[in-house]
């Protein structure tokens, strides 16, 4: 059992120096990721998010806490993973291509004034660089989350938050603390009074 103490303690002090580092370098992205969501909630408007594999399960993590809620006894927020429903994402895949999953649920659903948020810690996704051509075709709020090079999305966003590492882990675990934070932040600017 002892063996696998070290790996143990050596990964959690990485998540945590990670973290860290991603928390001071990225502070200003983080907040004004949140202020796109408190903006475009408040006009009406909502918050598409998309990923693929890990990135989808933080995406519908984000959703269910905005539509749910995170600390705050509030009203629901509206917030819609693109990554749910078996119908929509097979027939697109089988009818078009995986390549436009995401893109054609984005103009389906999205408006001028809502938000798109991509997850890739690639940030190189064919799926999800579609998705946010079509969103900023749609006059869309763009916003990306994704690894150290930032691959391809981040010229395509308005706003991109690159985790300073290139491994998939380690970028998933920063994306998830960044997603908690970002809903803090989202309440106490819509339901703290005085804010």
């Amino acid at each position: 059992m002892k063996r696998f103490e070290e790996l143990i303690t050596r990964r959690g002090r990485e998540a945590a120096s990670l973290l860290e580092r991603t928390c001071v370098s990225e502070a200003r992205t983080i907040q004004l990721l949140a202020e796109a969501f408190v903006k475009s909630v408040r006009s009406g408007g909502k918050i598409l998010v998309l990923g693929n594999g890990g990135s989808a399960a933080d995406a519908q993590h984000f959703a269910a806490e905005m539509v749910n809620r995170f600390l705050m006894e509030r009203r629901p927020l509206p917030a819609i993973a693109l990554t749910t429903d078996t119908s929509i994402l097979t027939s697109i895949s089988n009818d078009y291509s995986f390549d436009l999953v995401f893109s054609r649920q984005v103009e389906a659903l999205g408006r001028e004034g809502d938000v798109l948020l991509a997850i890739s810690t690639s940030g190189s996704s064919p799926n999800v660089l579609k998705a946010i051509e079509r969103a900023n075709a749609l006059s869309m709020t763009t916003a990306g989350m994704t690894g150290a090079d930032c691959g391809k999305m981040a010229p395509l966003c308005d706003l991109c938050l690159s985790v300073p590492d290139t491994s998939t882990p380690r970028i998933q675990e920063v994306h998830h603390l960044i997603l908690h934070l970002i809903c803090e932040i989202v309440e106490i600017q819509i339901f703290s009074h005085g804010t």
